[in-house]
């Protein structure tokens, strides 16, 4: 997985590392590599526009970014394309030395590396890779509802509540309603 300094997800840290001043920074650019689940995701060399807060902590430097995108994907019910909008947060201390912070030696825990300054430049793609895959949807489905819903078999009765009317045929001829082959061998456990 490569990300060159023009990825949108790569910030220039030297200024307000040397000023200590926050800074507000607007990045757009191609996405460097897929973001995402199997089933939808930010394509690799589509537009990501990320809005980075740069805070200095001493020997650190913290990054708030909201990270906007147009997703691409599969719906896992009808299987057309969709291509939503998201938006995604995230939130990432980066450090000039491995030990900026120490946590107890006692504590048995194996706690996260911070990442680490590199060069004057900070990359948030890990951050975002890991946000995306919590985030985003692994089965994802039309934002309306898939144009097909009211033709599937055995959901006609729940379009209009005519599943609790007193007109609907109680026989087991099968007239009264179709039922999905796939749920045939469940009758006998009912």
């Amino acid at each position: 997985m490569k990300n060159t300094s023009n990825s949108p997800f790569v910030f220039d840290v030297s200024d307000p590392m040397r000023s200590g001043m926050v800074e507000h920074r607007t990045q757009t650019g191609p996405s460097p590599t897929r973001i995402g689940p199997e089933m939808i995701a930010i394509p690799e060399g589509h537009d990501v526009t990320v809005d980075a807060t740069l805070t200095p902590l001493g020997e650190a430097i913290m990054v708030d970014a909201t990270i906007q995108a147009r997703l691409q994907g599969e719906c896992v019910r009808c299987l057309k394309t969709i291509t939503p909008d998201t938006t995604l947060t995230v939130s990432q201390v980066f450090a000039t030395t491995p030990d900026f912070v120490v946590g107890d030696p006692d504590d048995e825990e194996e706690t996260e590396a911070v990442p680490l300054i590199q060069h004057d430049m900070v990359d948030l793609l890990q951050s975002v890779i890991d946000e995306a895959g919590i985030t985003l949807p692994f089965n994802p489905v039309c934002p309306d509802g898939c144009a097909d819903d009211a033709e599937v078999p055995g959901l006609d009765h729940l379009d209009d509540g005519s599943a609790d009317s007193d007109d609907s045929d109680d026989s087991d001829s099968g007239a009264a309603r179709s039922i999905d082959p796939r749920w045939s061998g469940l009758e006998k456990f009912l």
